[in-house]
């Protein structure tokens, strides 16, 4: 007879499907802050509907009936911040078909994926420690922008200048110039991601952008903020945060959250002075 270790030691892992929506979000929900991705990806498991991002692959360890990690394969490589190490070992498997890709989640259920993929051959080409950063929206600092600036959703107008801003983002944090590999991909890649972009102007010319990526009751996560480098130090990325989290609070978000890089002091201090607080250590690989 299997023990109750053993249960828990050897969980067996299956793709999850739409009937497994219900218990992939009540798992995920009981730390909802630091699952924000992975909820947002498992909310759409069965949903077809046009104009949506679809799912992408995501399983599950099971220790007898009851879910015991999450797993996004693909687009991006995401495991829930609860997943015990048996299931991370479990889960582990399931990236033997991902050729290369992106791992983004917190450290502790990283490193275990990581050994796994390392000892298959992987190598990364961007490792690094990041910290979560949130705010708790009822907290949120109101910050009055720049005379002559203006925060709104961005365009298809604005196109080339997110492009622009993605590529810089990327190579300020050492990652390769995708435009070096796939450039139309890329700006198609960006063109998907206009309607959760905001963008502030500041003279007629955009200077800041930022994508609200999730916009969940749990929170918002923001991704690819940037600031042009001649409009830093100027006060636009701080009013540019603190009006996304008023937008946020009142679309009923509990709380607005974002990633930064260990040693980024000027923007860990700028986060700071908004009220933001670590919540999350996070490691991201990026890995062929």
């Amino acid at each position: 007879m299997a023990t109750a270790f053993q249960a828990e030691s050897s969980p067996t892992v299956r793709r999850l499907r739409w009937r497994d929506r219900a218990v992939a979000l009540a798992h995920l929900e009981r730390d909802p802050a630091r699952n924000l991705m992975l909820l947002d990806a498992a909310s759409r498991l069965g949903n077809l509907r046009p104009g949506t991002p679809p799912p992408g692959t995501i399983v599950g360890a099971f220790a007898g009936d009851e879910l015991c990690g999450v797993l996004s394969v693909r687009p991006s490589v995401l495991i829930d911040a609860q997943a015990t190490p048996s299931a991370v070992e479990a889960l582990a498997p399931s990236l033997s078909a991902v050729s290369a890709g992106l791992i983004r989640s917190p450290a502790e259920q990283v490193d275990g994926l990581w050994r796994h993929l390392a000892r298959a051959g992987r190598r990364a080409v961007v490792d690094r420690r990041e910290v979560g950063q949130r705010l708790d929206l009822d907290a949120a600092t109101c910050a009055a922008l720049p005379t002559g600036s203006g925060l709104r959703p961005a365009v298809r107008a604005d196109l080339e200048d997110l492009v622009v801003a993605a590529r810089a983002s990327l190579r300020e944090e050492g990652r390769p110039d995708p435009f070096g590999g796939d450039p139309e991909g890329f700006r198609a890649w960006v063109t998907g991601r206009i309607e959760r972009a905001h963008v502030l102007e500041d003279e007629g010319r955009v200077v800041f952008v930022a994508y609200a990526d999730v916009q969940r009751a749990e929170g918002w996560l923001l991704q690819g903020v940037y600031t042009w480098p001649d409009r830093r130090r100027r006060g636009f990325a701080r009013a540019a945060v603190a009006a996304l989290g008023h937008r946020a609070a009142a679309a009923g978000a509990a709380h607005l959250q974002l990633a930064v890089v260990e040693d980024n002091l000027p923007a860990l201090g700028l986060y700071a002075g908004l009220g933001f607080h670590a919540f999350l250590d996070l490691r991201t690989i990026l890995f062929h």
